[in-house]
């Protein structure tokens, strides 16, 4: 899945660190989520959301892998 945090935190000049503490998990966490690399829990998706100022839909895009009948 894919998404835009790196491109908002940016907006916001926020720096991972920061997203981080706010949400309650590493910034290695921030980083694999960035990359693609970890998809978070749905708890944590909401929390993303919110301290980025956007719903979890605009900030999460569906990728290949979590198509439906793949």
């Amino acid at each position: 899945m894919e998404n835009r945090i790196r491109e908002r935190r940016k907006e916001m000049k926020i720096s991972q660190e920061e997203l981080a503490k706010k949400c309650g998990v590493s910034r290695q966490t921030i980083n694999a989520i960035e990359n693609n690399k970890y998809d978070p829990t749905l708890s944590l998706a909401f929390a993303l959301a919110r301290e980025l100022g956007m719903l979890v839909d605009e900030l999460f895009i569906p990728g290949e892998k979590s198509k439906i009948g793949k």
